[in-house]
């Protein structure tokens, strides 16, 4: 029976194949784990052993696991460790550190040289790890998407969606999308900065998460890896098989 992987987000809902090490093709309901009817849910696969990282609200996250427990021999919820699969994370207290910056580092780990891991969902994280797999911390702010959903929320007038990126723009909704969008890569900049003066060489840029394409062209330097939290998962119950035996 196979196995397979469930990313349970704020915003997005994502699966795949567990193949090998890695995710398989992956799956999304594009507009939020929040929207999913019954008839979606019972539309999800069944197998061996299901696979899951959630960093959303309790509540959705039993619904989901009851479901799934129904087409699963056996549901594995996973979390954060202090030290996994040649990853050693940086905060004292490990368990608040969220499980899909957690993951992303398991996947990132692979390449063997310092990365810088960007998550674009709801929030905008961002996770500096050495060559060694030796989380050196992070930080935590808003999304582009939740910076225009803020100032529309206190400012009506300012539209929550819509507008392009340039450098100066002449209309309201340009500017709005030039100034998130410029706020979340300036940080972004600013940490790859940082990280190059703190480890001496500048480190890889893996980006992730449903908000990540707008951001794709101001970060030319960057790889985009939409899987990467999948991939982590894979890692982890691969790494967690492998200790049970």
């Amino acid at each position: 029976m196979s196995d397979w992987l469930f990313d349970l987000g704020n915003s997005r809902f994502k699966f795949a194949p567990l193949h090998g090490n890695n995710a398989g093709s992956v799956q999304a309901w594009a507009h939020g784990a929040e929207t999913m009817t019954a008839s979606a849910l019972e539309a999800l696969p069944q197998g061996g052993t299901a696979w899951v990282a959630s960093v959303a609200a309790p509540a959705l996250t039993e619904e989901v696991m009851r479901v799934l427990r129904e087409r699963f021999v056996q549901v594995r919820m996973a979390r954060t460790l202090p030290q996994c699969a040649g990853v050693t994370v940086a905060y004292a207290r490990p368990e608040k550190f969220g499980v899909d910056r957690f993951l992303g580092l398991l996947a990132a780990v692979q390449s063997r040289q310092p990365v810088l891991v960007v998550g674009v969902g709801t929030a905008l994280t961002i996770d500096l790890m050495d060559a060694g797999g030796l989380h050196r911390g992070g930080r935590i702010g808003a999304s582009p998407t939740v910076m225009r959903e803020a100032l529309h929320a206190r400012a009506v007038q300012l539209p929550a969606t819509g507008g392009d990126y340039t450098e100066f723009a002449n209309d309201t909704a340009d500017a709005l999308a030039s100034g998130c969008d410029g706020a979340a890569v300036a940080l972004v900049e600013r940490s790859l900065r940082q990280a190059g003066e703190l480890l001496g060489a500048v480190p890889q840029l893996l980006v992730h998460g449903g908000g990540a394409v707008p951001l794709l062209p101001l970060l030319p330097q960057a790889e985009h890896r939409p899987a990467l939290v999948l991939d982590g998962l894979a890692r982890w119950a691969v790494h967690h098989r492998i200790a049970e035996r």
